[in-house]
This record gives C-alpha cells, structure tokens and sequence, in this order.
C-alpha cells in the first residue's frame, strides 16, 4: 500500500465555505487515487470512520469535529477529448427517437474547482454548464447532489462518473443511468450513500452549442435575444452575486453553504390545500401530479425575512434561503435550521429538507 502522509488534530473549518467546524483526528490530502485507495484501506485498518471532504461548499461540521480520518480530494487535471458520437442523448435532442448526439467529452478529476471547470468549458465554446457559474465547490461533488440552477442540472450532460467503490475496493465507471439521478439527488447521496468516492467526472457538452435560457430572470435579462456562452456566465454570476452566493471573503453574506434547504415537492392535493389557505403561492408542474415550491416563499411567509438572526446564526440580507455563520458555532447554525423546519412544518405542514451533509453530530 502506497505511503501517504496523516496528519492529525487539523481545524477544519478553514475548508468549508462556512468557516466553522472542529478538528479531525486524522486528516489526508489525496492528491491521487492511490492517496484515496489507502486512506480508505488506512481508515478501515485502524477502525475509524470515514469522512470525504470535497470544497466544504455543502456541508456544517460539528464544533467538536470528527473523530476519525478525514479524506481531501484534491485530484487535479481537465481533459479535453475529440468530437465523438456519444451514445448519450440530451434532454433537448429535437429527434426524441434519436439515441445518439454529436458532442465532445470532457473529464475533470474530483478535485477541480467547479467554477474554474465552467470557465473552462466557457472559453472553449462547450455549451451545458453554463448556468452552473459561480457554484463553489468540487468537481466531485456535483454528482452527488446533481448540481442544478438557473434552468440547468449537471445530468443532464453527465455521461459517466468514475468512482472507487469501497465495498469492492475497486475503480469503476457508472454510467448516467447508473447514477439514478433526481432531483438534487442521486445514488451517491440516497441509496448508495458511502458507498462510493467520486474521483472524476466526465460530460458530454457542445461546441458551439447555444446558451441555456429559460430561468426566468435570465429571460427577462437577455429581453429575447440569444446571448453567447460567456454573455449568459456574466448574467448568471451578476445575479450569484447580488444574492450573496459567491464565495467572497469581502460579503459577510456569503459566508453559507448557498441554498440551505432543497425546494419541496407536494402533490397537486396538498398545493391546492395550501393555496386555499394562503391564496395564490408559487409552483412549478414537477413529473405527475406534483408541484415544486420555492422554500425561500415558505421561510418568508412562515415569519422569517431576509437579515432574519438567532444569536450569531442568521439569513442572509439578500437570499432567503442562505443561512449564515455570522461568527458563530455550527449548534448555533443548527438551532436556527431547527427553528426554520419547525415553524414551517407547523404552518404549512410541509417539511423541508436541509441540502447540505452534517459531519460529526
């Protein structure tokens, strides 16, 4: 087994995007997938549990931390492959029947920055990640949740996903079937939860491709024109930005996990309950008979507004649906989650899902 260097006792809140959190017992930077296979074989030697720890951009530690071995990915390399025909077919593929589509594949390893892999993709006229700018994070990690905003999802150009699997202990390629994405959601993050440690994720974009335009406000930006691949990362990163969901040290704002809680999903029935209740609210046709409703119309209509605080925890000034370290604890962070869930739950008997992982509680 390959040696690698363990470090102990380090502070881990210098790797999250909200700056809290205690300290890991054992720490490893794997840099590649050797790194990854023997910190996962070191973890199960000594009998300690396992945490694997992208860009931190998802998830609250606990102030006591995590008394076992925490695995960084930190794999690096982008690599652009030449024009192929991909037996992967896009959401839009105007011939339903066709099972087949013309594109370039790009892999990048695990431990890339996701915005800079945008701006990649970007530069180079791939079109299909676009709408995903200014999302902090790895690489890695957009599988796990499928990564989505402003009308785009990273399944919808995921061809394949390359992952140890740690009950074989071997490296294998699942495919985007394979993934079983949903909604913010896939097998990484439901029925296979630790099962698997992305180390590389390859899509399937295209050249020259147009820009994905359908969330509303980039609709209303572009007032009907068709904007280039850089025209809409710009758009798309302005508005990030005056929600305070850019990572910058300079917004005491952004200093969150982004979109703390996932947007519900009810059925017809209940959404017409609610609205009979509370008159017109918003709602989006989701798959059959279901509806999606922003959780940020039920914080607020649930009595939390914007700059909301609970002791050194607090909504941010300019998105709802960000909470906030505001120098705090992450059991401060928690209690303010807890408040949120319950009063929501008790006026609209919705329940609403917190997006990011809870390490060490």
């Amino acid at each position: 087994m390959k040696e690698i260097n363990i470090e102990e006792n380090v502070n881990l809140a210098p790797y999250t995007t909200m700056e809290i959190g205690g300290r890991a017992r054992f720490f490893v930077r794997a840099t590649c997938d050797d790194d990854v296979i023997a910190g996962v074989r070191f973890a199960a030697d000594e009998r300690l549990p396992l945490f694997v720890l992208g860009g931190g951009s998802n998830v609250v530690i606990a102030d006591q931390g995590f008394d076992g071995l925490v695995l960084h990915i930190a794999l690096k390399g982008i690599d652009d492959f030449k024009f192929q025909i991909s037996n992967f077919k896009f959401d839009d593929d105007p011939e339903p029947e066709s099972v087949t589509t013309r594109s370039k594949l790009i892999t990048a390893a695990g431990g890339e920055d996701w915005d800079g892999f945008v701006a990649h993709c970007v530069k180079n006229k791939l079109a299909g990640v676009e709408c995903l700018s200014g999302i902090p994070g790895l690489v890695g990690g957009t599988p796990i949740q499928n990564v989505g905003a402003y009308g785009q999802d990273v399944s919808e150009t995921i061809v394949s996903v390359r992952a140890l699997d740690r009950r074989t202990d071997e490296i294998r390629a699942l495919s985007n079937a394979e993934c079983g994405f949903t909604y913010r959601s896939s097998i990484f993050n439901s029925t296979e939860r630790e099962r698997y440690i992305v180390l590389a994720v390859t899509y399937a974009l295209k050249q020259n491709g147009e820009a994905k335009i359908e969330y509303n406000d980039l609709v209303e930006h572009f007032a009907g024109r068709v904007p280039t691949l850089a025209e809409t990362r710009d758009a798309v990163l302005d508005i990030r930005r005056a929600k305070s969901m850019v990572i910058d040290a300079a917004d005491p704002n952004s200093k969150s996990v982004g979109s703390f809680f996932k947007n519900p999903i009810v059925s017809d029935a209940q959404f017409l309950a609610i609205a009979e209740r509370f008159g017109e609210i918003p709602g989006f046709p989701f798959g059959d008979f279901h509806k999606k409703i922003p959780a940020a119309w039920l914080i607020e209509h649930a009595g939390f507004h914007k700059g909301y605080t609970l002791g050194q925890a607090g909504i941010s000034a300019n998105h709802t649906l960000a909470i906030i370290n505001r120098g705090g604890t992450a059991a401060e962070i928690l209690e303010l989650k807890d408040v949120i869930t319950s009063k929501v739950a008790e006026v609209f008997d919705v329940d609403l899902v917190p997006e990011p992982v809870f390490v060490g509680f």
